[in-house]
């Protein structure tokens, strides 16, 4: 099931009314645990499975990891790793490996092949995996007591709004709000459906019209020239931002609804004068994830100059693979490792213009996300070797009505954006004082998705990972 279907819409409303219909806080966690689970197994069924396995997994060695001494905490920490990390290897990467060495053994001239698995990867795995492990990882520091609750432990795994695509969350943020009954409030629900209106304005009218044009360059390499790649290239930045972003704000005002608060995800990233700054603006919940959990497990800036750079490295292309099993998602981790590397060493030497900050973040940026756009990397390859040997030529537009569309939801994003980031006080024409402006503002917003918006079901991009 996806947000922008009819589906969907008809799953929420039912959930919505019949949540704050029950006056008792377990039965309304029951409610969301089934609704959760018929929400995932609207994607393929039998996958539930997998994520009921992981639960027991890591209920019990969490409540084992509180109770126990020493050694034996690490151990049940170690098994529940082993067990959600070994479910992501098998099914996200065992393939990618297994295409990896048959190749390293066709060029070493040993004939024998490891075989394929034909098996397809559960949706959002990536995300509710790093959620579960988030979750031991804070019981054996001992800043989460375990939770006794198994329904809620459910819970905190499968919650629906968040349980594809996140944000990712931490178990101090999110059980104790299950522990507490949420009675109806009107800001709630009306700051709740703003967030998800805005999030369909993003992904109908901008990102999936953006993507007509971006596929029809990127799936089809060899018969375009530099200036139309160019073009795709910041289109695709734009899209994934809108695409992602949407998800994130849809899922952060269904919960609102129901008065849970999920944390942000984004925060306007490509107003960002530094590498550094659009990282922790960009998909806030995996880059704290890897900061806490990787970058300073492995020494973070406690060590060496060197070996910190090492590490922040390691994470990027850790960070890259987690994104998909392919050496694009690699490269592109890598970029953006380097990126930081660099930039870390020009900044003690030299003092940015401001304007120079932003062009240079926005053209690495995008440089980057052509490995992650790239279907091969020997597409990557032909793109990035054209824009090379740049010349201006005429972009190839198959329907100018499609980007007229799409530029005029980015005018209004970017007049929108430009205004939260340089004005602190503004509250947009969605929070308004005058009730007279909001129903404007809902009217006209409503009115552009309906007229413009592309309603064709197109899948979130980040629900592959």
């Amino acid at each position: 099931m996806i947000f922008n279907s009819i589906h969907f819409l008809l799953f929420y409303i039912v959930v919505i009314i019949l949540y704050y219909w029950l006056k008792r806080l377990n039965l309304r966690i029951w409610l969301l645990v089934i609704a959760s689970c018929y929400f995932y197994m609207a994607f393929v069924p039998v996958y539930i499975l997998i994520l009921f396995f992981t639960i027991l997994i890591d209920y019990f060695a969490g409540i084992y990891i509180d109770k126990s001494q020493n050694r034996s905490r690490k151990f049940f920490l170690i098994i529940s790793l082993i067990a959600n990390i070994g479910i992501l290897a098998v099914f996200k990467y065992y393939n990618f490996f297994v295409d990896n060495i048959n190749e390293v053994n066709q060029m070493l001239g040993i004939d024998y092949n490891l075989k394929y698995l034909s098996i397809i990867l559960p949706i959002g795995l990536s995300f509710h995996t790093f959620q579960a492990m988030s979750y031991t990882i804070e019981v054996y520091r001992k800043n989460q007591k375990a939770e006794k609750n198994l329904l809620i432990y459910t819970l905190y795994v499968l919650f629906y709004p968040q349980l594809v695509a996140g944000p990712i969350e931490r178990p101090q943020n999110l059980l104790p709000q299950f522990h507490i009954f949420q009675n109806l409030k009107y800001e709630n629900i009306t700051n709740g459906l703003k967030l998800i209106l805005w999030g369909f304005f993003k992904k109908l009218v901008i990102a999936d019209r953006l993507a007509i044009y971006v596929n029809s360059v990127y799936n089809n390499v060899d018969n375009h020239n530099s200036t139309t790649f160019l073009l795709a290239t910041l289109l695709f930045a734009i899209q994934i931002y809108c695409d992602f972003s949407a998800y994130s704000e849809i899922a952060i005002g269904t919960a609102k609804t129901m008065g849970y608060n999920l944390m942000q995800n984004f925060n306007r990233p490509y107003f960002s004068r530094t590498i550094s700054e659009f990282w922790r603006r960009w998909h806030i919940s995996l880059s704290t994830w890897f900061k806490d959990y990787l970058y300073i497990s492995l020494g973070g800036n406690r060590v060496s100059i060197s070996r910190a750079k090492l590490n922040l490295f390691i994470v990027f292309l850790i960070s890259g693979l987690w994104h998909g099993a392919s050496w694009n998602f690699v490269i592109w981790g890598g970029l953006n490792g380097i990126y930081l590397i660099v930039e870390s060493f020009v900044l003690k030497k030299y003092r940015i213009n401001r304007f120079i900050g932003h062009l240079t973040t926005i053209v690495a940026i995008c440089f980057s996300w052509i490995f992650f756009r790239a279907n091969s990397f020997i597409d990557a390859q032909k793109i990035v070797k054209s824009l090379f040997h740049f010349k201006i030529e005429k972009p190839f537009i198959d329907s100018p009505k499609t980007l007229i569309y799409s530029f005029i939801g980015l005018l209004i994003l970017f007049i929108v954006e430009l205004r939260q980031e340089y004005f602190i006080k503004y509250r947009g024409f969605l929070n308004n004082s005058h009730f007279g402006i909001r129903l404007l503002g809902y009217t006209v917003l409503v009115t552009i998705i309906l007229c413009i918006g592309v309603f064709d079901g197109g899948q979130f991009i980040y629900f592959q990972f």
